[in-house]
């Protein structure tokens, strides 16, 4: 969903949605001093009944036998045990049930019974009989994170889980309860806008450090007195070749944190979902061919939201500082007195490299590195380019843009001496769905790119140390130009 509106111009501000589909509705039960009932007295009955009491509820076990997990529950009070079968009386007033029933029958009576007392309702291990599933949980109270696979998979809930654990510093519980404590204050004392959100912001920048001191509180509430900055901040943001994880930590902390999102053409849906929900995402791509945003649109909507006060992240594919015309849209920053950072990303070119198992910099067979655009501003090839020293044999060059041009770019290497036999490889869609590596030589690049899919982002890499790419990993041009 695209909800800002753009200057008048060709710019589109088509886009994917900003939820994709979800298998399940993931929520969060407030149980608290509310009753829940758990019928089965086994050890599986007794890890559910542990969470739901875990998270605030009275919960009432009633079964004839216990297991010994379900007994040591018992024993320390966590649960209360009525020694007999469950009846429909006992879902009246309760907030959730669960049963351990194996018997389909007996399962189905229970889900009837809890529905007409409109109480949700969980048969453990039998999704048939589930209104909710429980998940993996990472526990950081008041900050807790649920994981379902909808069923398929737990073990590869528990993995995810695992990572997030890694991820989310114990302290997390600390400063989630200082936030608790806080958020009355802020309310009365800071009106909903950029104030209120400054210091939320303050809190989330210390919150994936150390443990909150003794004098945290006090600092924070400072922070309520301090004017909010005047203006907006512009944060430009590398979104890599498009693989979601490719993506360093601060550029996903600027995205959770943006107001606004203006974003190129070939940045990926996938990074685009790791936005904050709420924030306004603008396509300001260029593509050639097509209908596009000008430069001086793009320039002037930067400036004019964050002049707003909007937090704006300007997200580029690739690094927004190699031929993502940065510098053209920090100046109109400067010349305006806006503040801005930049968060680097991996360009294509590195990407291409690591796909192929490729080093740049090959000690036996490159000396220096350059990254070029094969398309001039006006069209073309750029003439003002030095392409002597792109057709050295002791170099290796990244070209940008070159799709459309690799005929071109060919023969006037080739004029200029460069061996027929030079190693080239190209990547399409690095980082995506449609990902394809391609080995050639100099002499058939125009062939190789003719077989890709132009309308994908393409980068092309010259020199000898390409010779080196993984037999494995691209597919040789020239081999199936020789068999045909």
């Amino acid at each position: 969903m695209r909800n800002v509106s753009l200057p008048p111009s060709d710019a589109s501000s088509a886009g994917p949605a900003r939820v994709e589909p979800l298998s399940v509705l993931p929520v969060f039960f407030d149980l608290h001093g509310k009753r829940a009932l758990v019928a089965g007295g086994t050890d599986p009955a007794a890890w559910k009944a542990e969470l739901l009491a875990a998270a605030g509820a009275d919960v009432t076990v009633a079964a004839e036998t216990l297991d010994d997990e379900m007994a040591r529950l018992v024993a320390a009070g966590t649960v209360r045990h009525l020694a007999r079968d469950w009846t429909p009386d006992l879902l009246h007033g309760c907030a959730l049930a669960i049963a351990d029933e194996e018997d389909p029958e007996r399962a189905q009576g229970f889900v009837d019974a809890a529905r007409a007392a409109a109480v949700p309702v969980n048969v453990i291990d039998n999704p048939a009989f589930c209104q909710f599933q429980f998940g993996s949980v990472v526990n950081r109270s008041p900050v807790v994170v649920g994981i379902s696979t909808t069923g398929a998979a737990p073990i590869l809930g528990q993995a995810v889980r695992r990572r997030i654990e890694t991820l989310l510093p114990r302290s997390l519980a600390q400063w989630g309860a200082l936030a608790q404590r806080l958020r009355d204050t802020v309310t009365d004392r800071l009106a909903p806008g950029p104030a209120r959100r400054a210091f939320w912001e303050s809190l989330v920048d210390r919150a994936f450090g150390p443990a909150p001191e003794a004098d945290a509180e006090s600092d924070l509430l400072k922070l309520i007195d301090t004017p909010a900055p005047k203006g907006g901040h512009v944060t430009f943001v590398g979104a890599g070749p498009g693989d979601p994880e490719h993506l360093t930590l601060k550029a996903v902390r600027a995205l959770q944190s943006a107001d606004v999102i203006l974003f190129d053409d070939l940045v990926s849906d996938g990074v685009l979902e790791l936005a904050r929900r709420e924030a306004k995402r603008i396509l300001v791509g260029k593509r050639a061919d097509r209908p596009s945003c000008k430069q001086h649109e793009i320039n002037d909507l930067m400036v004019t939201l964050a002049r707003a006060g909007r937090r704006v992240v300007r997200l580029k594919s690739g690094d927004p500082m190699i031929f993502g015309r940065a510098g053209e849209e920090i100046a109109a920053l400067n010349a305006h007195g806006l503040p801005y950072d930049v968060v680097p990303g991996i360009s294509a070119g590195l990407a291409l490299a690591a796909t192929l198992g490729t080093s740049l910099t090959h000690r036996d067979h490159a000396k220096s590195v350059r990254f070029v655009t094969a398309h001039s501003k006006h069209g073309g090839l750029p003439e003002d380019m030095n392409w002597h020293a792109i057709a050295d044999p002791s170099a290796t060059t990244v070209i940008y843009m070159g799709a459309r041009m690799a005929a071109r770019l060919s023969d006037r290497l080739l004029a200029l001496g460069m061996p027929a036999d030079t190693p080239v490889a190209i990547g399409q869609a690095l980082g995506r769905p449609g990902q394809r590596t391609a080995t050639a030589t100099l002499a058939t690049l125009p062939q190789a790119v003719a077989a890709h899919d132009l309308s994908q982002p393409i980068v092309i890499g010259l020199g000898r140390t390409f010779g080196e790419a993984r037999a494995d990993t691209a597919q040789s041009v020239d081999a199936r130009i020789v068999a045909a």
